[in-house]
């Protein structure tokens, strides 16, 4: 079985035991959340689509730990005006494990 999740402004399809790298939730490891915002769930017989989310569908999950992403470099330049600056973003993440779905 299988869900398609939006968190953090975007999509996962999630199966069961998987675990992912997700925009930063409220947590500390260990802890379980749910989501409630799932937009289909398939697996056996026909899937079921939510226009847009599926009443009553929830996908259960633990927090692994909490992260942050790679750094990602910002650089501006205005040529011929010896004009440069460089800046650095690192995205807060979360690890999750699904352990559940229920539609």
């Amino acid at each position: 079985m299988f869900a398609v999740i939006r968190t953090g402004g975007k999509q996962y399809k999630v199966a069961q035991d998987d675990v992912l790298s997700v925009e930063k939730l409220a947590g500390e490891p260990g802890d379980k959340i749910e989501i409630s915002e799932v937009l289909m769930v398939g697996g056996d017989g026909a899937p079921k689509v939510g226009s847009p989310l599926l009443d009553g569908a929830k996908v259960s999950a633990e927090v692994v730990g909490q992260s942050r992403d790679r750094k990602v470099r910002i650089f501006k330049k205005v040529r011929r005006h010896t004009y440069r600056r460089t800046k650095g973003h690192r995205q807060h993440k979360t690890q999750i494990k699904i352990t559940g779905i229920s539609a």
